[in-house]
């Protein structure tokens, strides 16, 4: 019966992510009162939308959630953790080309054209702080795949990567804020609301939660 209850348990704090995390955005994406574009450019849309969502939902999968994550392994936890990086990461690195793909299909400006001009924009607001944000993401990959041969204390790790982490949400949150073409009041409220639980999570796990150990 314990087992049951706590299988339960888990099944639902999986749902209730997964509802915040994905299915909100992503079925306001899709039923709201948007202009209608082409399905190619719709589903880059939700694609990379969704990944940054997931990205989010590494911190409904932090330590801090310790209560609700009761019942979870940690090394599961830790392994989910990499899966949704590993597959987040690469989208919204390439979301740039995603923007400019479908003009390969269109008569429209040369898609090599496009892309040069989004990545050398600097008069917009928006592709600066993507800008900062694609160089904080690749630091956060790179930092964490050569973990264990960097010579620092993990502690000293953890705090980088708890301050770089920060960092991306907050620049990566008003990048989409302000360019974000399903961005209306709605999403975007929603967005910074989600991104801000994130952020605090991140601050109470990696510097003012001194139990952790190195894994």
């Amino acid at each position: 019966m314990g087992l049951i209850m706590e299988n339960r348990a888990k099944l639902n704090y999986l749902i209730s992510g997964s509802i915040l995390y994905l299915a909100i955005p992503l079925l306001y994406m899709i039923f709201g009162n948007f202009e209608q574009r082409t399905i190619l450019k719709e589903l880059l849309s939700l694609i990379t939308v969704g990944a940054f969502f997931l990205m989010l939902g590494q911190f409904y999968l932090s330590r801090v959630n310790i209560i609700n994550l009761k019942g979870f392994k940690y090394s599961k936890v830790v392994k989910l953790h990499k899966i949704i990086g590993y597959i987040t990461i690469p989208i919204i690195i390439l979301h740039p080309i995603f923007l400019v793909l479908p003009r390969y299909l269109e008569a429209s400006l040369d898609p090599i054209d496009a892309f040069v001009l989004i990545l050398t924009n600097f008069g917009s607001r928006g592709i600066i702080l993507g800008l900062i944000a694609m160089v904080l993401m690749i630091l956060i990959a790179i930092t964490s795949i050569l973990r264990k041969k960097m010579k620092i204390k993990y502690n000293t790790w953890r705090k980088m990567h708890g301050f770089l982490s920060i960092a991306f949400i907050i620049v990566a949150t008003f990048h989409s804020v302000d360019l974000g073409r399903h961005m209306d009041a709605f999403l975007s409220n929603y967005t910074i609301v989600m991104a801000s639980i994130g952020v605090v999570f991140l601050i109470r796990l990696y510097f003012f939660n001194q139990t952790s150990k190195e894994k």
